[in-house]
């Protein structure tokens, strides 16, 4: 993790713990929200470097457009983002791709 990372991630882990159940964000909104407007490529750092097993809902954190992303070291991590979210209720297009006008969160200001 880059230093500028590093001194960013406790903020950009509170706004991913506040997504809920069901909903989505994109790497650019969570940025925003966290005061890092443009700077998605640090929320993906700041995921990256999440522990295994850790209780934070990574998973709920998508590319633009409703893509997954491969944001853990695993593989196999497109796949299991993919079934967490499938078990949270959030359906994927024939592209697998989430409809965000339908599943993206929307925080109140």
């Amino acid at each position: 993790m880059t230093r500028r990372a590093a001194g960013t991630q406790p903020s950009i882990l509170a706004v991913v713990g506040r997504i809920p159940r069901g909903r989505v964000a994109t790497y650019g909104q969570i940025a925003a929200r966290a005061g890092l407007a443009g700077q998605a490529r640090l929320v993906g750092y700041a995921l990256h470097a999440l522990p295994e097993g850790t209780p934070l809902p990574w998973h709920r954190v998508l590319g633009a457009g409703g893509r997954l992303s491969l944001m853990r070291s695993d593989p196999a991590s497109a796949l299991t983002q993919r079934l967490r979210l499938e078990r949270e209720g959030v359906r994927f297009d024939a592209r697998g791709r989430v409809d965000l006008t339908v599943f993206g969160w929307r925080p109140r200001r």
